[in-house]
């Protein structure tokens, strides 16, 4: 089973569409005890990381995160919310993904927030097993992980190099959107099914 959390920051419908189209059994919840018995989980997020954080910490669901040993895949801000900090908010993150999450800058004809399709590069991870460098995923943000040696893919976007993805140990982060990734995005998700 695997569990997507809910923490009221979450873009759980299409995550719970893209799990169904995989055939993959998966529940929605908070529970501590459910998150810990699950076999997978999922953290997905959209909107504000400093909001997000803080609602993790008033459910103790940060401290639970934290704790999980089971694969672990943060979506978007559920990525952002793993790391050490972020300038949305002037926040703290829960520290798991050695790396620090920033503002795009401003720079001429670079729309922030970056949305839209983006290719990948640099791959180095079984969550991309099949997938080639240049394949092209989803992304929706104006904050994105710096390159750090939790690195795993990495995505250009005006000037900036950016990580597209992140990994420390069992936690896997994607800065773009698998779930609205096509079959791309798709195959990350089965990868990190089959993990």
């Amino acid at each position: 089973m695997i569990a997507i959390v809910d923490y009221a920051a979450g873009n759980i419908f299409s995550v719970s569409n893209a799990l169904e189209r995989l055939g993959a059994a998966y529940e929605v919840t908070a529970d501590p005890l459910r998150l810990n018995a699950a076999e997978r989980v999922i953290l997905p997020g959209v909107g504000h990381a400093s909001s997000a954080l803080e609602s993790l910490r008033q459910s103790g669901l940060d401290t639970v995160i934290r704790a999980l040993r089971q694969p672990v895949l943060g979506i978007c801000v559920g990525l952002q919310v793993l790391c050490r900090d972020s300038e949305e908010g002037n926040s703290k993150g829960m520290g798991v993904f050695d790396a620090h999450v920033r503002r795009f800058p401003s720079e001429p004809q670079v729309r922030v927030p970056h949305m839209g399709w983006n290719s990948l590069g640099n791959l180095d991870s079984k969550l991309f097993r099949g997938i080639p460098e240049g394949a092209c995923v989803y992304f929706v943000h104006s904050y994105y992980p710096l390159c750090c040696t939790d690195t795993i893919a990495t995505c250009r976007y005006g000037s900036t190099l950016f990580s597209a993805a992140l990994k420390y140990e069992n936690f896997y982060g994607t800065q773009f959107h698998p779930e609205k990734s096509g079959a791309v995005g798709q195959q990350i998700l089965q990868n990190f099914l089959d993990l």
